[in-house]
């Protein structure tokens, strides 16, 4: 009988390949009545990982998620047609924003206490690629390149700090460049060999792979909330927190080549938004109490139009995003209990979008 229960006590903490059954529940807005889809159960905690990073398969039928079905947090897949997923990891101290995978969907990097490890998405094998050296902390945030050749992170030492990269080959990770604060949420540009990266929620900075032309770029006055590249790296899409509260949030577009920044369009107090693969739609989570919801964006006409309730207790950490096609929305919120994963159709509100190669 002993022996029975620890079996099944290890089976409720989950094993590193083991399945477990769809928990998907349907249900109607009382908003808007459109259909919403809860694919994780709320019984256990399901985050995203942080929205800059890729958590979606490309063909849109997977996603990469971090779950705490047993005892402390996981990566898991989830089947988007089905429902059903597996557990990809079984380490202490997994870091659940930093999950992500490589451009080829074949394998997924994440730092688990001080260790930054890469794992096969089909054999599970892992390997460590960098450990974060003593006297040093890991700041927040990391991200993998789009050629898919290295791991950018940041480290910290009192006030300094230092961008560092780590190949997925073999190799030894070097330092980019240094800087007297902590740096944080690094992201590659797209078709360019430089790094965005940001101090805390009031700048955003750039500099060449090299350690070259490190500089901050000019933003609106006020806090930043999201901010990432646009999906053809020409520019910054960031979230403006005006310095007056009375003002509504506002998408913002920075192109760093020129040093330039202009107004995208004004939201319903947007808390985080992603976009489309061609940026002419956007997803955001409003912050507003009265009206706490999911809405897209058209950015030709800046109008916005309602999806869903979102209800989270934190707007900020809904991580609204789009499938690589645009005919679904993905975002996190613990209205049911713990943060859940849900999910709204859009496919008779956005066409549909093509990724290359």
């Amino acid at each position: 009988m002993l022996a029975g229960g620890a079996a099944a006590g290890l089976r409720a903490q989950g094993r590193k390949g083991e399945p477990f059954p769809a928990a998907w529940k349907k249900y109607s807005d009382p908003t808007t009545e459109l259909d919403v889809y809860r694919l994780t159960d709320p019984a256990y905690s399901s985050t995203l990982p942080a929205p800059y990073n890729r958590i979606i398969a490309r063909n849109s039928n997977w996603m990469l998620f971090c779950g705490g079905r047993g005892e402390g947090p996981q990566a898991y897949r989830i089947d988007l047609n089905n429902g059903e997923g597996r557990q990809l990891t079984q380490i202490e101290d997994l870091d659940g924003a930093s999950l992500t995978l490589t451009p080829d969907n074949r394998s997924f990097c994440y730092f688990a206490a001080r260790g930054l490890y890469v794992s096969g998405v089909s054999n599970l094998r892992e390997r460590t690629l960098y450990q974060v050296p003593e006297g040093w902390e890991r700041c927040a945030g990391m991200s993998v390149g789009p050629d898919g050749t290295h791991v950018t992170f940041a480290e910290r030492r009192g006030e300094q700090s230092r961008l560092r990269m780590a190949p997925l080959a073999q190799g030894m990770a070097r330092t980019v460049v240094e800087a007297p604060f902590a740096m944080r949420d690094p992201v590659h540009r797209p078709m360019r060999a430089q790094i965005l990266y940001r101090r805390g929620d009031d700048a955003l900075w750039l500099v060449n792979s090299d350690g070259q032309q490190n500089r901050q770029l000019k933003t609106a006055p006020g806090k930043i909330g999201t901010a990432n590249w646009a999906p053809d790296g020409r520019t910054v899409l960031y979230l403006n927190y005006p310095e007056d509260p009375k003002q509504l949030h506002a998408i913002r577009e920075l192109t760093p080549d020129t040093n330039s920044d202009k107004l995208v369009a004004k939201t319903s107090q947007f808390a985080a938004f992603g976009c489309n693969h061609n940026s002419s739609v956007f997803v955001g989570a409003s912050a507003s109490a009265a009206s706490p919801t999911v809405l897209i964006l058209l950015r030709i006409t800046r109008r916005e139009l309602t999806l869903c309730e979102h209800k989270a207790s934190r707007p900020e950490l809904t991580c609204p995003i789009f499938s690589p096609d645009s005919q679904r929305i993905y975002f996190q919120s613990d209205r049911d209990g713990k943060p859940a994963i849900y999910c709204v159709h859009v496919d008779k509100l956005v066409e549909k979008t093509e990724i290359e190669g």
